[in-house]
């Protein structure tokens, strides 16, 4: 039995979810999403909310495949209304981003600058050091996120490179001489 799968996802008002195979159509104020339903997963709508269920909730398989159906779903009605957000700290001296249309210019510490291409559905801002990623779009918002991190990862000895910025690096002494103590 999934304690995530059986709870109902409300839909709030503006919000439409329409069922179209094995897809969820999901459409809000800020646009439209479409859900795939994991394997036998179903949904339908009872009186303004979205449930899904399994043919057998005993079954471990289907019990975790009924979890990741409705915690998709709950996603996509969340982007709908609100969005999602994430931020970027890039640390290090010179270490800069900026941004050119739909292209990410990150200055890093290599010989040359970094060129990002954003995805459609992911707008960014950047402010100083800080880049903010924002979309309707959670799975697509983490991975734009993870592989611009992934282009300096932050080191561990003076902090320098990409992070998120909720992310807490551990930080390690440097070298220390032989004999001195």
């Amino acid at each position: 039995m999934s304690r995530i799968g059986k709870q109902p996802i409300s839909l709030p008002p503006g919000v439409t979810a329409s069922l179209q195979g094995r897809t969820v159509l999901v459409a809000g104020p800020k646009g439209s999403l479409e859900v795939p339903l994991p394997p036998k997963a179903s949904v339908e709508e009872r009186e303004g909310a979205l449930h899904v269920s399994v043919p057998d909730p005993g079954n471990v398989r289907q019990a975790a495949f009924w979890g990741l159906g409705r915690s998709l779903l709950a996603n996509a009605v969340q982007g709908v209304t609100e969005g999602f957000q994430k931020k970027l700290e890039v640390n290090g001296v010179g270490y800069k981003a900026q941004l050119k249309g739909s292209v990410l210019v990150l200055n890093v510490g290599y010989s040359h600058p970094v060129e990002f291409e954003l995805p459609r559905g992911i707008s960014v801002a950047v402010e100083g050091n800080v880049i903010t990623l924002a979309g309707i779009d959670k799975a697509l918002l983490g991975e734009t996120a993870a592989n611009i991190r992934k282009i300096r990862k932050p080191e561990p000895y003076k902090g320098k490179g990409i992070k998120y910025s909720d992310e807490v690096i551990r930080r390690k002494a440097g070298k220390v001489m032989k004999g001195a103590e």
